[in-house]
């Protein structure tokens, strides 16, 4: 059955362009091998919406992405210390305003390492690995300098003998009970297993975090949940990764932690993720696509960025967007294909692999799925 669908494209800044260009061909590839029709609308984002229109997103970029059924994002930031301004427009400012005003609470990062990629990890470590982080993306530490939380400043301050910094860490029952009732869905239709990181023996945030874990988990009967302090997962994700099936934490610990769990596969490059809210569409939930990697700047223009993780986000895409589940797994397979053949882009080179540049890797997996 064809499917129509609406996609705003924000490539961004560094390598953002090179690799979203990649994942859109891919896109293009599912919409011409499963006979849909996807209207892709382009917007300016981060430093080039800086530089002509004087913000990181504007007004009509956002109307356009509002008008979307997805967002595939590349990549922000990467403004030169020199050119930076206490009171100026940065680029990362585009990201927090379409994660706040859309709602997007859940971070969905999955983490499966492809048989034969590049993780230094020895491989009986690795051993059925094949796991979904869930991370709470609205709130907490980084949302701390809001106008939403009167007197609790996240600034530098320069008034006293020597500078200090102050950062808030601010959480509600509704702000965790959304994201954690998200995982324990998540998990229903997985393995059933939902591990809950915080630092409760430090945090108050971390022992409202347990308490709302523990109420939302009495609504799961068939899910089974433990609590673990996020130093204890760090170690675990290591030692024992298959141990997890879904875990679900706060902003913070999930943004170090995923960076973290992409040495799993070999490369934070193979990394993508959605974030999702509320809003429903014709397929399935509204949000915004990207790999979690950064700009890079230092090797944008090279073509020598790994496009596996934007590639993915856009299987994401088409699975929590459009609700179109086999095309995603299409693609997945794809990309398994291509790296199973022994295709590499430069940050997962090993010996006797062939290393590829980041068109030749989106190409390979078009072909891959064009034979599929």
């Amino acid at each position: 059955m064809s499917s129509r669908a609406t996609i705003t494209v924000l490539a961004g800044d560094g390598v953002g362009p090179e690799v979203t260009e990649q994942a859109l061909l891919v896109l293009l590839a599912v919409e011409e091998r499963f006979h849909h029709t996807f209207t892709v609308h382009h917007g300016l984002v981060g430093l080039d919406a800086i530089a002509a229109e004087g913000v990181a997103i504007s007004d009509a970029t956002f109307e356009t992405c509002a008008g979307s059924d997805a967002v595939l994002f590349g990549a922000v930031g990467g403004l030169p210390a020199a050119e930076r301004r206490a009171d100026g427009p940065r680029p990362e400012q585009a990201l927090f305003r379409l994660r706040k005003e859309f709602g997007f609470f859940a971070n969905l990062r999955p983490v499966r390492p492809l048989a034969t990629a590049a993780s230094p990890l020895k491989p009986e470590y690795l051993k059925g690995t094949d796991l979904v982080f869930v991370r709470e993306l609205s709130a907490g530490l980084y949302y701390g300098h809001l106008e939403s939380v009167p007197g609790k400043p996240s600034e530098i301050r320069r008034d006293g003998p020597e500078a200090e910094a102050v950062d808030t860490l601010r959480y509600t029952e509704g702000e965790i009970e959304r994201v954690v009732r998200a995982a324990f869905e998540i998990a229903a239709g997985r393995q059933r297993r939902v591990t809950s990181v915080d630092k409760a023996n430090v945090l108050s945030s971390s022992v409202l975090w347990r308490e709302v874990v523990d109420r939302v988990a009495r609504d799961h009967p068939a899910v089974a949940h433990e609590h673990m302090l996020v130093d204890a997962c760090a170690m675990r994700l290591i030692r024992t990764p298959s141990d997890f099936d879904v875990i679900v934490t706060e902003n913070l610990f999930g943004d170090i932690l995923t960076d973290e769990a992409s040495m799993l596969t070999g490369s934070i490059g193979m990394l993508p993720s959605a974030s999702l809210g509320l809003r429903r569409t014709a397929g399935g939930m509204f949000g915004l696509y990207e790999p979690i990697h950064g700009s890079a700047p230092d090797i944008a223009g090279q073509d020598q960025a790994n496009p596996v993780g934007a590639i993915l986000s856009a299987a994401l895409l088409l699975r929590h967007s459009l609700g179109l589940h086999r095309e995603a797994a299409a693609v997945e397979e794809a990309v398994e294909e291509v790296i199973r053949e022994g295709y590499r882009t430069v940050d997962l080179h090993e010996g006797g692999r062939t290393v590829i540049g980041t068109r030749e890797m989106g190409r390979r997996v078009r072909d891959a799925l064009a034979r599929s």
